[in-house]
């Protein structure tokens, strides 16, 4: 193996010339346990801890070594390691921490897609899709819609759903499958890349964990079976963990997310709401908030139609809940 099998880049190369010492190793993060972590070198895996140094300095989460993060460590004997240093991210997927106000939890780091994974039974939720889209667009990382589960349904309701998807999200790339006969495997295995890194984004019991099994070709992830009183499967995967498929495309699973709280600090919301973004450029007043005020264009464009009325609602739930996070993180 080489360090381009898991998405080793010239961009991490020359800062590992640039700022590691002599004698440390280059390894990539591909699973987290609390406060352990297993990095993949070109020796080997290792179960490593960070140095106290790093642990002291550490300001927030961010601070910390995340699942896709490339890192500089020493190597000892016993499969043992010690982590020095985080080398810079080019994208990071991340949320609320859920039950610590104020902090950050990274999902994933140095991600290049995120497949956003969606069940067409009870699942289904596009207010949830454009969460998902807003992280990605904050974090700079490609997303790719993926609606599982078509056995369960007929085309007809494929199709109302996929026009309900457009109707509010515009060119993101949307691809149907089946994990029970395999249908739309081959347009997923045609865009996967080699040393490219897709992360798994989905609720649980989406069908993340047998998707990442069909993908690979072998039994990767431990699923159970679909639930006949609701039609949901009940999620395995506890830990986020990186896996190298034989095609040479990097997938990584992770548990399922009941809650994505925005924090969005890198106009992700503003992409992923771009028509009212544009919009709200032509308002009466420059602070409009889009609410009471006479002369605003994004009120004008929900009568008229221009805009979901279920889109705006989502639009205005995500800003206050942003602008919330924003006031938790200023007051500690």
């Amino acid at each position: 193996m080489i360090l381009e099998d898991i998405g080793y880049n010239n961009q991490f190369e020359a800062f590992r010339i640039e700022n590691c010492p002599e004698g440390l190793e280059t390894g990539r993060v591909v699973t987290v346990h609390k406060d352990r972590y297993i990095v993949r070198t070109i020796t080997g895996e290792y179960e490593a801890e960070i140095t106290g140094t790093m642990r002291f300095t550490a300001k927030d989460r961010e601070d910390f070594p995340a699942v896709g993060d490339w890192v500089s460590l020493t190597t000892y004997e016993e499969s043992f390691a010690i982590i020095h240093q985080i080398f810079p991210r080019f994208s990071i997927l991340r949320r609320q921490a859920v039950d610590h106000t104020g902090d950050v939890q990274i999902i994933a780091a140095n991600i290049d897609y995120a497949f956003l994974v969606q069940a067409v039974d009870r699942d289904f939720n596009v207010n949830r899709l454009e969460r998902y889209l807003t992280i990605c667009n904050s974090g700079k990382v490609s997303p790719i819609i993926i609606l599982t589960k078509t056995d369960l349904t007929d085309q007809q309701r494929i199709d109302v759903l996929y026009s309900a998807i457009k109707g509010r999200i515009r060119d993101i790339p949307t691809i149907p499958v089946s994990n029970a006969t395999k249908d739309g495997l081959e347009a997923i295995m045609s865009i996967i890349q080699k040393g490219k890194t897709y992360c798994l984004l989905g609720s649980s019991g989406v069908g993340k964990s047998s998707l990442l099994n069909n993908l690979s070709g072998k039994t990767l992830m431990r699923t159970d079976a679909i639930s006949l009183s609701n039609n949901k499967g009940r999620h395995v995967t506890s830990r986020r963990e990186l896996i190298v498929l034989e095609n040479g495309g990097i997938l990584i699973d992770n548990p399922g997310m009941r809650e994505v709280g925005i924090t969005d600090t890198a106009g992700g919301l503003e992409l992923t709401f771009d028509v009212i973004a544009t919009l709200a450029k032509e308002c009466r007043f420059k602070n409009c908030t889009h609410t009471t005020e006479i002369g605003c264009a994004v009120l004008e464009a929900v009568e008229n139609g221009e805009i979901e009325e279920a889109s705006f609602e989502n639009y205005q739930k995500m800003q206050r809940e942003m602008e919330r996070f924003g006031e938790s993180v200023a007051g500690r």
